[in-house]
């Protein structure tokens, strides 16, 4: 059409010359057939502005992402500007990715851009593994686009409803793999039966590529902080470990040390004073042989090498058996209630092991109490089917920044070697140990320094099993 105008003018002009020259030849078939060139030519270079121009489009939205990917390693915020960046570009009604695993049957949207004519997903829950064109992808790892999904025979036969309860009329899904393994889905949405653009399906796959590429690497940096903190909390264990035993384990040895060398040296020994260095070498033997029962209790439960043998038991009688075998001196101990009801139900657990967390948190709770203070021992039912035992004192207390620290290996709250009381620090993470291990969880409550503690752990109870 644009020809139009000139060509009437050429027309005109060859009609001139011809009169002119005196030539009777008719120009018109000539001219017909340069028109059509002219045609042919300028389609030719409309349709190659037209791909130049969606090949431009293309890879600005590609260096977009893929600059986003460079400069952020959180695949929040990438997922999140990647999500916007296609939707506008596509000239979609609704544009998701979601991180989900071929294992998954639901995920939560959290990363969704929408043009306001379809109703936003975002925070809801999608069933992949219901979803027709998410297996038909995984199945053929490639691009799955639908012009009509009402006409399409494969969505027919599936009958998708979260897809027409969102009414989607035309789809265009992608695949983020990571050497075929998946990592999530990218999907376009539109609310009208429009056909996509041929290079639209080329694009999707390339940005589904780029974000494959940000979650490995995000994933990879993810480890890696993760690797370095435990590699740090190593370091701080050895150091720990060197600092507790050469401190816990050398100053009962040297007691020992110098109670025997004394006996030995002095065969003439008051029979009083003879008795007194035997008990105390045998105390501080006694010390030493708990110390290191700790450390090996600590690493059979972490190696997994204990049985466990669950069975339903009396808490009045494991309560009873933790209190006979506490460390601290009957004549140093405070006073202790034993607060439970005598309809409380059975628990299901290994005695052995249920014997040695009351034990500890009973010593502890005695250890950092004055004689005048007050601990007790206080259980009572849940509705979830587990039993909630407290031991509480109205000792020295636990800040509450600490609250969780205090259940790591080797923690001591006031330095490994300046300590009013004895210890490896090992006590509270065994207790976690054998807690998690029989089904329960174990915590602390405190309201700061001087104002006593708490700590409760749950237990199954043998009725709900």
């Amino acid at each position: 059409p644009e020809l139009k105008e000139k060509l009437r003018e050429g027309l005109v002009l060859v009609e001139t010359y011809r009169q002119l020259e005196g030539c009777n030849r008719d120009p018109a078939p000539f001219v017909d057939r340069l028109v059509t060139y002219l045609q042919a030519g300028q389609y030719k270079q409309i349709k190659a502005y037209r791909q130049i121009a969606i090949q431009e489009r293309k890879e600005r939205l590609t260096n977009a992402i893929t600059t986003a990917i460079r400069n952020s390693l959180n695949p929040t915020e990438i997922l999140t500007r990647t999500v916007a960046e296609l939707g506008e570009a596509l000239k979609g009604d609704r544009c998701l990715i979601y991180r989900c695993r071929s294992t998954d049957t639901r995920v939560p949207i959290e990363h969704e851009y929408t043009s306001g004519a379809l109703p936003p997903l975002q925070y809801q829950y999608w069933p992949v593994s219901e979803h027709p064109y998410t297996q038909q992808a995984l199945v053929h790892q490639q691009v799955i686009q639908v012009d009509d999904v009402a006409a399409d025979p494969h969505y027919e036969a599936t009958r998708f409803k979260p897809l027409d309860a969102a009414g989607v009329k035309a789809l265009l899904l992608a695949p983020v793999l990571y050497r075929g393994r998946l990592l999530g889905i990218v999907e376009l949405h539109r609310g009208q039966a429009l056909p996509w653009h041929d290079m639209d399906a080329e694009l999707v796959e390339a940005i589904a590529t780029q974000v494959g590429v940000a979650l490995i690497q995000a994933e990879a940096y993810a480890d890696l902080e993760e690797l370095n903190a435990q590699l740090e909390a190593l370091d701080r264990t050895r150091s720990n470990l060197i600092a507790i035993t050469g401190h816990e384990l050398r100053t009962p040895l040297s007691t020992i040390q110098v109670c025997l060398e004394s006996l030995a040296s002095e065969p003439d020994m008051d029979p009083e004073l003879r008795q007194v260095m035997l008990s105390t070498a045998l105390a501080d033997a006694e010390r030493m042989r708990k110390l290191i029962q700790d450390f090996l209790t600590l690493s059979q439960l972490e190696s997994g090498r204990v049985q466990w043998r669950p069975e339903p038991l009396s808490l009045q009688e494991l309560v009873d058996l933790a209190l006979s075998s506490l460390r601290t001196p009957k004549d140093q101990l405070p006073t202790i209630q034993a607060i439970l009801p005598e309809e409380l139900p059975l628990v299901r657990a290994d005695g052995e092991w249920l014997v040695e967390v009351l034990s500890k948190l009973l010593d502890n709770a005695c250890k950092f109490t004055e004689q005048s203070g007050q601990v007790s021992i206080a259980a009572k039912p849940r509705p979830d089917g587990l039993l909630e035992v407290t031991i509480a004192d109205t000792g020295r207390g636990i800040e509450p920044d600490r609250l969780e620290t205090i259940f790591d290996r080797f923690y001591q709250e006031e330095g490994a070697l300046r300590r009013s009381a004895g210890g490896t620090g090992l006590g509270l993470a065994i207790c976690r140990q054998i807690i998690t291990n029989l089904g329960g969880q174990i915590w602390a409550e405190s309201a700061g320094r001087d104002r006593g503690s708490k700590f409760h752990f749950t237990i199954p109870i043998a009725e709900s099993f």
